[in-house]
């Protein structure tokens, strides 16, 4: 064996090291991103959930009353995300996500006017389970409380989902 082979043999070897340190730290990474993630997933819910028996108020932004695009637009502004005022504003932004891969802390976005695809309200996922997908929304009848996506009023009027994390 040269020099030059020994020299090379080392450097393999540090760059083996090297590579092996690079992947660990970044495993660690995506583990620590995984677990704030989740973190902030679970804080937009829970202060969704402070909101419930708020009562219904178009426009409303306090918990004297407020309407459905005002809890997430409050929700999400709890881990920094600034999202528009209004709910058809906030279905534009995000990423795009179907039905059938919803998480919690995804949005859902409804038609409830005359229009089938003019969204008019939104809501968040709360819980993904046997019993179907719960939301958290300010309904103008009942204030801020929780549905199942699939309910006979709510399933139809579905337009799309949105995800801000």
């Amino acid at each position: 064996m040269n020099i030059s082979q020994i020299n090379a043999s080392k450097y393999c070897h540090w760059g083996r090291f090297f590579l092996i340190f690079i992947l660990t730290a970044s495993l660690a990474s995506c583990s620590a991103s995984k677990k704030a993630h989740k973190k902030n997933v679970n804080k937009v819910i829970q202060t969704a959930k402070t909101y419930r028996g708020t009562p219904y108020r178009y426009g409303g932004t306090s918990r004297a009353g407020m309407d459905c695009s005002a809890l997430l637009y409050l929700s999400f502004e709890s881990v920094g995300i600034q999202l528009p005022r209004t709910s058809e504003a906030q279905s534009k932004v995000g990423k795009n996500v179907p039905k059938g891969k919803l998480v919690e802390g995804d949005v859902v976005f409804f038609a409830t006017g005359k229009r089938k695809n003019k969204v008019t309200h939104a809501g968040i996922v709360t819980e993904i389970g046997r019993n179907g997908i719960q939301f958290i929304h300010s309904s103008s009848s009942l204030g801020v409380t929780e549905d199942n996506l699939y309910n006979t009023y709510w399933h139809p009027r579905f337009v799309r989902a949105r995800r801000y994390f």
